[in-house]
């Protein structure tokens, strides 16, 4: 998989910055504080206005492992957290997931709905990969897209069972750091025993020390993920990430960059 345009100018990130620097030690405000930029229409300062192309190209090129029905010929669920505009729900919806996108922000969630509708209705090009007009389609009709409205540490938003493919792109990178041991451990409660995580690692090259959001992720996922570890610089202040825990994740397939 390769590296993601990068989503946020110096200037934005430094906006970002700005903005959280005050809730740093009140690490439950930070769901207020995304709230904020939605309701004052500052969505631009992470939005990239398209699907992930890493993930389009990931779905169809490995449709081994990311065919969108069950062996039932059930469609597989999907979530992704922090879904935005809903632009990779959308995408994954026209691939033939059942997908649902989850956002703190009720403005984000509402912005959404009208993307996925007129979206749904006409899609863009963009939405789909060179691989796609060369892939098996054979019973793949467009899947259904529910938008929730909730916390993603919450249990009142869950749907009936667990998700077979969940996609994290700049959801975690929006967290404070201290959460990440959460987040792994959520993601662990909400995947189903043989669903897949797909994890896109963003950014890769900022220092992990430097304030956020975004925060620098480079080695996170596999620390949390594959390590048990709490994805955090170690109290000595290396560059090392703490073990803590037993790993809830194992790699299926081999990668570039980060992707679980």
């Amino acid at each position: 998989m390769t590296s993601p345009e990068r989503v946020l100018n110096a200037e934005g990130q430094t906006r970002l910055v700005r903005h959280f620097q005050d809730q740093i030690s009140e690490i439950e405000s930070h769901a207020a504080g995304w709230s904020n930029l939605w309701d004052t229409d500052n969505s631009n300062l992470w939005d990239r206005g398209k699907p992930s192309p890493a993930l389009i190209d990931l779905i169809e090129e490995r449709r081994d492992l990311f065919y969108p029905l069950t062996e039932t010929g059930k469609k597989k669920k999907a979530l992704v957290p922090g879904c935005g505009k809903g632009y990779d729900v959308v995408m994954l919806a026209l691939h033939g997931f059942d997908v649902y996108g989850l956002d703190v922000s009720a403005t984000g969630v509402a912005i959404a709905r009208e993307y996925a509708k007129a979206e749904l209705a006409t899609p863009q090009a963009y939405n789909f990969g060179k691989a796609w007009n060369s892939v098996e389609s054979e019973g793949q009709a467009t899947g259904e897209v529910t938008f929730i409205e909730g916390d993603f540490f919450q249990s009142d938003w869950e749907t009936e069972g667990q998700f077979d493919l969940i996609y994290d792109y700049t959801f975690l990178c929006a967290l404070h750091p201290s959460m990440r041991p959460r987040w792994a451990s959520r993601m662990g409660e909400l995947i189903s025993p043989i669903g897949m995580l797909v994890c896109l690692e963003f950014p890769m090259y900022q220092d992990p020390k430097l304030p956020g959001p975004p925060w620098g992720l480079k080695g996170v996922h596999w620390n949390l993920l594959a390590e048990g570890g709490c994805g955090t610089v170690s109290d000595k202040g290396d560059d090392g990430l703490r073990n803590q825990g037993k790993a809830q994740f194992r790699r299926v397939f081999p990668v570039q960059d980060s992707c679980m």
